[in-house]
């Protein structure tokens, strides 16, 4: 990926540390060609930068959330451990790795930060060499200063092991994600076709099941255009809701496959909060439904 080169990332790195204020503000304007609005927010990306600053910083239950390992726990006390993809087992490093006492089929996947999952279908045709040098490499990025995302400062670092997740027709499962204001679950993106080798599709449907013309795939889709509304969808709004009732702004992810639910993660800060997939008028629209003081 871009932001991974030895030069950008260096150049992120010193910024974030020396200011995460000028961080934010130097690659909002990267992104979004304009200047950053901290002083009066209006939309989702601005509120992120801002909610970095002010909000997610030294906050203990969002950098539990952001922890792909401690978030677990937090799911089961929203009563929810029977959404939990089983974990077969954690490790510091990869060569603490047995690769004898996998499973045929398994994802692995470090509890920080973004990408570096390996998903495997047969182990018999992993590279483990490479898959190795893959997890080290990403071991060694420091999320939380390339876009200062302070939620990513962890303490411990761990490769978790999971389940692989079967589907029907051997394809990745479809990735479903709650965008989710002050505890309210009001849209899911459904990602389709994530992880292979064709584009992936990307659609926002309401609680209604009603297509939301809030990306440029949903705004070119045909008059009428809907999918097969999946088994278990009201329950998953009503999970993503539990999940994110203390936040102004999660998206909870999930998965769906033949009717069960399983839990994926809690993001805060999409895109680093420079996402150019949304619409320029979505992020208003979306950052209208963000009160940033919720107690007043």
């Amino acid at each position: 990926m871009e932001f991974r080169s030895r030069t950008n990332l260096a150049f992120r790195y010193l910024l974030t540390t020396l200011s995460p204020k000028l961080s934010v503000r130097t690659l909002f304007r990267i992104y979004h060609h304009r200047k950053l609005d901290l002083d009066n927010p209006k939309t989702l990306d601005e509120k992120i930068q801002w909610m970095k600053l002010h909000y997610y910083k030294d906050n203990k239950l969002v950098e539990q959330c952001a922890d792909k390992y401690r978030v677990r726990e937090y799911v089961k006390e929203c009563g929810l451990k029977h959404i939990l993809n089983p974990l077969i087992k954690t490790y510091h490093h990869a060569d603490e790795i047995d690769w004898s006492e996998l499973p045929e089929k398994f994802v692995l996947k470090w509890n920080f930060g973004c990408g570096g999952n390996v998903i495997c279908p047969d182990k018999s045709k992993l590279d483990i060499p490479a898959t190795k040098r893959d997890l080290d490499r990403f071991e060694k990025i420091k999320f939380h200063l390339i876009a200062a995302e302070p939620q990513y400062d962890f303490k411990e670092k761990l490769i978790l092991c999971e389940q692989f997740i079967e589907t029907e027709d051997g394809r990745s499962p479809v990735d479903y994600k709650f965008y989710c204001f002050n505890g309210e679950a009001k849209y899911v993106l459904c990602c389709i076709g994530r992880g292979t080798q064709e584009k992936p599709d990307f659609y926002f449907f309401d609680r209604n099941w009603q297509l939301q013309r809030l990306n440029k795939q949903g705004k070119a889709a045909p008059e009428g255009f809907t999918l097969p509304k999946p088994e278990g969808m009201d329950q998953l709004f009503d999970y993503a809701e539990k999940l994110s009732k203390p936040f102004p702004f999660v998206r909870a992810d999930f998965y769906l496959e033949k009717g069960k639910a399983y839990f994926g993660e809690l993001t805060f800060t999409p895109g680093g909060g420079f996402d150019r997939g949304r619409l320029p008028e979505t992020d208003l629209f979306f950052g209208q439904m963000v009160n940033l003081q919720p107690n007043r």
